[in-house]
């Protein structure tokens, strides 16, 4: 049935009505696929709201949003996506593309398109299952991860998969690589496996349920440091809450009356060092390096910032603070 709707478009030469479901730059570069391509028109786009930002919190517009008005596509930003049911019904879309929307999609509303609604995970499910599936595949030290693109059911990134592609992980992988790296991939992916979908040439195929694995939301505590964790551990930590929430830690500083202060670590050495010898938390020299003792072994930080002040390498900052040897964070 697919495969003969698909010969009927082909040769009416009509487009697949198609509503894309996103809000981050995750979805950017599929949303741009979209819309370039020959075979779908992104009739709709759907969004979630405009956000307040930074101190003065002024109403900042999703990436995808922007990118939709550029193209002259409506939008449409509503609180909760399940409220909208009659309003996609009346787009009456041939297919749903979902990515890194925000929000879980009802039953009500992924019955509603011929096609079904398909949607690009950022990760090799089903392992990571949830939000923060970029940042699992660092923080659990994977050689490798990928986009899946699957057809979406009522359960979390439960759905049969239609594909998916892999990429090795850098050694010194970031979230901010990882993410453009598979934001990229996904996009490349999205369109050929669409068509193939439609055209009766993909069968999906049902995930193994006794390999999943699922992930919790980060939320900006999640980058405070315990140091008694394993250096090792932390690292990895530091790569995968990069750029965002970061990771940091406090100390007190009597120069400025202050109980404490951030101390925002931005890069640290990939090999912890085999030093076990200080008080968990404290910062010393290592080989002219700023090194801090872990629950196993310790780091050594490359870059850093201190609460109100710009980020600086370690040398730099060295130079101005020594007197920061000896103390103790936590």
């Amino acid at each position: 049935m697919a495969s003969s709707s698909l010969i009927i478009f082909m040769k009416k030469r009509k487009k697949i009505k198609t509503i894309f479901l996103g809000t981050p730059e995750f979805g950017a570069s599929c949303l741009e696929a979209l819309i370039s391509s020959d075979f779908f028109e992104v009739s709709a786009v759907i969004s979630q709201p405009d956000k307040p930002v930074g101190r003065k919190q002024e109403l900042v517009s999703p990436i995808i949003k922007t990118i939709a008005q550029k193209y002259h596509i409506p939008v449409y930003q509503p609180e909760k996506i399940r409220t909208e049911t009659e309003l996609i019904k009346k787009l009456d879309p041939q297919l749903i593309v979902v990515v890194a929307y925000g929000q879980i999609i009802p039953q009500s509303i992924l019955d509603i398109p011929e096609f079904g609604c398909i949607n690009v995970h950022g990760s090799l499910l089903p392992r990571y299952r949830g939000a923060a599936c970029l940042q699992a595949a660092i923080l659990n030290g994977d050689r490798q991860s990928g986009v899946t693109i699957m057809k979406m059911d009522k359960g979390l990134d439960t759905g049969p998969i239609l594909a998916q592609k892999k990429i090795k992980l850098a050694k010194d992988e970031t979230l901010e690589s990882l993410h453009d790296k598979l934001a990229i991939k996904g996009a490349q992916a999205l369109e050929t496996t669409l068509k193939k979908y439609i055209g009766g040439r993909i069968k999906p195929r049902a995930q193994k349920e006794d390999q999943a694995s699922y992930v919790k939301i980060i939320q900006k505590e999640d980058g405070h440091i315990n140091w008694s964790e394993d250096a090792k551990q932390i690292e990895r930590k530091i790569r995968a809450f990069n750029p965002w929430p970061g990771t940091f830690s406090y100390l007190s500083d009597e120069k400025l009356k202050l109980d404490q202060i951030m101390f925002k670590i931005k890069a640290a050495r990939l090999e912890p060092v085999k030093v076990n010898s200080r008080q968990i938390g404290e910062l010393f020299l290592y080989n002219s390096a700023l090194a801090v003792q872990c629950g196993q072994n310790s780091l050594v930080i490359i870059k850093l910032q201190l609460e109100g002040k710009r980020a600086m390498e370690v040398d730099e900052f060295l130079r101005g603070n020594h007197s920061i040897i000896g103390r103790i964070l936590n």
